[in-house]
């Protein structure tokens, strides 16, 4: 797969852990951070989980996920997201986060984590599909991870289907 091919699949995944990362950061705004400090907590949260969204897309396309399926994709965000807050915490410390150490502070970030897996999984299904639609035509790999997202929609229609 060439370069072209893997950041057409990361582009919105990394948009989405970007724009996620920069409004959680921009939280620090409200808190009462200065506007600095916020500026500097929303840039240092949105460019790890923009590089994280943006592999999950790769990954897609190569394969190593399904569209569909949460749990690998959980797993994924279990490591990645706390990761992205230590990022975050270390860049522009609030001098909260980690006031009772590290481990307990990536223990619970982990548990965090999958509210934003869910998050991120619901709106990367929903917005995958219709940029491959765009993408397909140039970009085999695009064309192949569509047609899984087609079969996977029917398997979802028939399944609904029988049930009713």
């Amino acid at each position: 797969m060439g370069g072209r091919h893997s950041l057409e699949l990361a582009l919105p995944g990394a948009s989405i852990g970007a724009v996620a990362g920069a409004m959680a950061g921009g939280l620090t705004l409200l808190a009462g951070q200065p506007t600095g400090m916020a500026a500097l907590s929303a840039l240092a949260l949105a460019v790890p989980l923009g590089l994280f969204g943006g592999l999950y897309g790769v990954l897609l396309g190569h394969g190593v996920f399904r569209p569909g399926t949460f749990g690998p994709v959980g797993l994924y965000w279990i490591a990645a997201f706390p990761v992205s807050r230590l990022t975050q915490e270390t860049l522009a410390p609030t001098g909260v986060g980690m006031a009772d150490g590290v481990p307990l502070f990536l223990a619970y970030q982990a548990m965090v984590s999958l509210g934003f897996a869910i998050g991120f999984v619901w709106l990367h299904e929903r917005l995958m599909p219709h940029w491959l639609m765009r993408r397909a035509t140039g970009n085999p790999v695009a064309q192949a991870l569509l047609e899984q997202y087609v079969r996977y929609a029917r398997l979802v229609r028939t399944r609904k289907g029988a049930r009713k």
